[in-house]
């Protein structure tokens, strides 16, 4: 009987492992509306971080445009997904975004059409990023505008940096350089 136990244990286990999506299952838009399939990434780093351009944290475009062009060479990348949810900091359309993202900060990592990161309008990628029962590694909430995750070559989810943390902090660096 316990043999019988721990075979479906193991088979219930294994299901759910195996049913859990990668970051690579997901194709979202990016800022010109173009289809942009995740798993493109496939054996990069690749840093998610939610933007906005009139916040307290806006200045730290320059800080991840820094970072992309200094470990783009090495299988890095900075995905942006503006968002609109903190304080209403995110207000333009995409094409406005992309003007002030490359007017003020010169920005050439990757951004994605504006989406929602909170709420009932949360956008599938970030209910895998924020909810342990679709990433298998850990719950987190969205706290504010430049919340940045952290996905290995493999597309499993690393870790959530909080927002105030930029991306030149140890720990940022450390994960890029392991």
């Amino acid at each position: 009987m316990r043999k019988l136990a721990l075979i479906f244990s193991l088979i219930f286990i294994s299901s759910i492992a195996f049913s859990q999506k990668s970051f690579y299952d997901f194709k979202v838009k990016d800022i010109e509306g173009k289809d942009f399939n995740l798993s493109s990434l496939k054996g990069k780093k690749v840093l998610v971080v939610n933007t906005a351009s009139k916040c307290g944290n806006t200045p730290q475009y320059a800080d991840l445009e820094k970072l992309y062009k200094e470990y783009k060479n090495q299988k890095v990348v900075i995905i942006g997904f503006p968002a609109n949810n903190f304080g209403k900091q995110e207000p333009g359309t995409d094409s406005e975004i992309a003007e002030f993202c490359e007017k003020n900060y010169g920005v050439t990592f990757p951004m994605m059409s504006k989406i929602s990161v909170k709420g009932d309008d949360m956008d599938p990628l970030y209910q895998w990023l924020t909810s342990k029962s679709q990433n298998g590694v850990m719950d987190s909430e969205v706290k504010w505008n430049f919340q940045k995750y952290l996905i290995d070559e493999n597309g499993k989810l690393v870790d959530v940096i909080d927002p105030k943390v930029k991306v030149d902090s140890e720990k940022v660096l450390s994960w890029i350089q392991k």
